[in-house]
């Protein structure tokens, strides 16, 4: 896989280059184009508990590092919802199964990035204070009430603790 420098995300780290690599057909590119960013199922039933448990949050904060799904402020607290296909859960399973299908390169070299820059936006976002909460889709969707109940302790301990902005900041 090369690397290209001239376009850069949010996170400043090289982009990989995906030139050569097609999708397996058109009917895959859009199948893949048309999952969600935002709003997707997991996201709408964890938010849903969240306010039901008397929570309340913003989202997709753009300001925030790795626009997290639900962010907390006050407390210091943002939550991923990750899919485990793109973010590579059982990482070392998936790859696997990867190997053996059409375009084996392109979708090893997208997840290693996507698990990269995931790693790097929990690094800088608890480098600056943010206790950083993912949970994987399966599991939200499996149960959203004990994932809220989850994010709710976070987020009531780091309140109880101080956790106001200024409390959790690092020294400059």
């Amino acid at each position: 896989m090369s690397i290209k420098r001239p376009k850069r995300d949010r996170s400043s780290q090289p982009v990989p280059s995906f030139v050569g690599l097609s999708p397996a057909s058109e009917a895959a590119s859009r199948a893949k184009r048309a999952n969600r960013k935002r709003d997707t199922k997991p996201e709408l039933l964890l938010r849903r508990a969240l306010w039901a448990g008397g929570l309340r949050y913003r989202k997709h904060a753009d300001d925030v590092p790795g626009n997290p799904d639900v962010v907390f402020r006050a407390a210091r607290v943002v939550v991923f919802c990750d899919g485990e296909f793109w973010h590579g859960r059982d990482w070392p399973v998936l790859q696997e199964q990867l190997r053996r299908c059409h375009n084996a390169d392109y979708w090893i070299a997208k997840i290693v990035r996507n698990r990269e820059r995931d790693a790097l936006h929990t690094s800088r976002l608890v480098q600056e204070g943010w206790l950083v909460l993912r949970f994987w889709e399966r599991d939200i969707i499996r149960d959203p009430s004990a994932v809220a109940a989850a994010v709710r302790e976070a987020v009531r301990g780091r309140l109880a603790q101080g956790g106001g902005a200024a409390a959790n900041r690092p020294p400059s």
